[in-house]
């Protein structure tokens, strides 16, 4: 998607599908088997979440401008 509101709505789609996923199939506690995907898992979270974050700011600030 090339446009910003697009773009928006996509990644906090993402976003809550990421924070939803990490809290309902992700065991915290658990054998430490696959701690590694699991620690990429919440980087991946994060950094989503955090996209999310800056495109929120970039669509609100291109609205005022307009």
């Amino acid at each position: 998607m090339k446009t910003l509101k697009g773009q928006f709505v996509l990644s906090i789609i993402t976003a809550i599908l990421f924070v939803i996923g990490s809290f309902y199939y992700i065991e915290i506690t658990g054998n430490s088997e696959y701690l590694l995907v699991r620690i990429m898992y919440y980087f991946a979270m994060i950094f989503s979440v955090f996209n999310a974050g800056l495109l929120t700011q970039k669509f609100i600030q291109t609205k005022k401008d307009d």
